[in-house]
């Protein structure tokens, strides 16, 4: 559990800034053992919990990889902070540069986006974003009408090839592994979908555009990354080091001629309504596709249909899910489910909120502090944030704030129901801003925000569309059972009754 250090509010009046604890030691040194802690010694949750243990605060001095000793020019230097309350100096614009910061102080460089500085490395107080944002905004918004149909489509061919595999899978429990068809299927329907670019029209790409962009999102995160190699070859050959963008290029320059052949409307729409060229616009597109799209649905959905598909299922979670999604059924018939259908499943919506809420795709959200402030926390804590630092906010155990969640360890899948439910979606902060918000030309908040949940309760409602029951393990199903037809009335009985 996250520890909760806040002095208690004082009643006279509000406490002044104190120091922030903590320390970055050593110059070299300092950097280097809290590398070795963040990658070898202790996990990414242990790292930030065991340092607001230490200084009995949820806001402290660290360091943050990557350090020493080929990344030139890179400051680890970091104020973390892991509460609710303090979390939310993120999301002011007036407080925070969020320029080139997207994972921190490293930054892997334009090399891997032909060139472009993409919408995600640019501050809100730059002319580009706001013309970038909106064009991310307006192709989500032309795509409302396909993205149903795809994601089914997708979802099917997935779950066809994973019954396909479980059926021919032998021993004494037969599984079948879902994470290759998943994401074949999510980059199959967020090109059609998003793109308007059907992949089968090139077979490369059909085949093989789902691990370019695996190896693509690889090569720019790794340096951040802990993997699970054998020590020390992790720290050794991905960590100490930047990767190198050009290992990438033949891949992503097939994608880049793809989205510029089969996707030349959206590039057009770019051009004609928004004045971003072409070069500019194909490299966004990908961005978008490959790295908060694909690359985050690729995180998330592997996780959340785990948890429901887990096999022991304490709290009885399928079948309320089942019965809820079959409700709809029967009144939509066997209809797709679109975004209004899906918003008319609570337990879903809020069984896919607490996922984001254990579980949030970008665990680190950074800023640049434009100006001297001061960051307020619990019970009327305060800390002098200088002009320049870097605040680094750890959303899962900001999410996990025992000041503003009950039972905040536990996966409670009713979390986010009814009236004080909903207040709580305040202190969701998965799509870099609070899920009470919305993404706006002037803010940095994920353009697709509502999008991203609708589309995982679809997930989530085609798995009980096509199945009575599943169970998972890992990444894998165990158990498909097929939906069973309702029972028919004969002639005679539907007349007396």
């Amino acid at each position: 559990m996250l520890p909760t250090f806040s002095p208690t509010a004082s009643a006279s009046a509000t406490p002044p800034p104190r120091p922030i604890p903590g320390s970055y030691g050593p110059p070299v040194i300092g950097a280097l053992q809290d590398r070795l802690d963040y990658f070898w010694f202790q996990s990414q949750d242990e790292f930030f919990r065991r340092r607001a243990a230490t200084h009995r605060s949820t806001v402290f001095r660290t360091n943050i990889p990557p350090t020493f000793p080929f990344f030139v020019g890179i400051d680890p230097r970091v104020i973390a902070v892991v509460d609710a309350a303090a979390f939310t100096a993120l999301f002011d614009n007036t407080l925070v540069d969020k320029r080139d910061i997207l994972i921190g102080p490293y930054n892997p460089g334009a090399g891997f986006t032909g060139g472009t500085r993409v919408g995600v490395y640019l501050d809100t107080e730059e002319p580009e974003h706001e013309r970038v944002k909106k064009f991310a905004m307006a192709l989500l918004h032309r795509s409302a009408q396909t993205w149903p149909t795809e994601l089914r489509a997708g979802v099917d061919g997935m779950l066809d090839a994973v019954e396909a595999d479980l059926a021919k899978a032998t021993g004494d429990k037969p599984s079948a592994n879902y994470v290759v068809p998943l994401q074949q299927c999510i980059f199959r329907f967020l090109c059609k979908a998003l793109l308007g670019a059907n992949p089968s029209a090139d077979w490369l790409v059909d085949r093989f555009g789902f691990t370019i962009l695996d190896v693509w999102l690889a090569l720019q995160i790794l340096p951040t990354q802990k993997i699970g190699l054998i020590q020390p070859l992790e720290e050794l050959l991905i960590h100490s080091f930047p990767l190198p963008s050009f290992v990438i290029w033949p891949g992503y320059y097939l994608l880049y001629r793809f989205v510029e052949k089969h996707g030349a409307e959206a590039v057009e729409f770019a051009a004609r309504e928004h004045g971003i060229g072409k070069k500019d616009a194909i490299n966004n597109l990908l961005f978008v596709l490959g790295f908060n799209a694909f690359g985050g649905f690729s995180v998330f959905l592997p996780f959340l249909v785990a948890k429901i598909g887990e096999a022991s299922d304490p709290a009885g979670l399928r079948p309320r899910l089942r019965e809820e999604v079959r409700a709809v059924m029967r009144d939509s018939g066997d209809a797709v489910f679109g975004f209004k259908a899906v918003r008319e499943m609570p337990l879903v919506r809020s069984t896919v909120y607490e996922m984001l809420r254990m579980q949030p795709p970008v665990p680190l959200q950074f800023g640049r502090a434009r100006k001297d402030f001061v960051l307020r926390s619990h019970g009327g804590a305060a800390f002098q944030v200088a002009k320049g630092e870097v605040l680094c906010g750890y959303q899962p155990l900001a999410m996990r704030d025992p000041e503003v969640f009950d039972r905040p360890e536990e996966f409670v899948p009713e979390r986010f129901l009814g009236d004080e439910g909903q207040k709580l979606l305040q202190h969701l902060f998965w799509s870099n801003g609070p899920e009470t918000t919305q993404p706006a030309a002037g803010n940095k908040q994920c353009a697709a925000k509502e999008v991203v949940v609708d589309t995982a309760c679809m997930l989530v409602a085609e798995l009980f569309r096509r199945y009575d029951d599943f169970e998972v393990e890992g990444t894998s199903f165990t158990k498909l059972v097929k939906r069973q037809p309702a029972p028919s009335l004969s002639p005679a009985a539907a007349g007396a009754k």
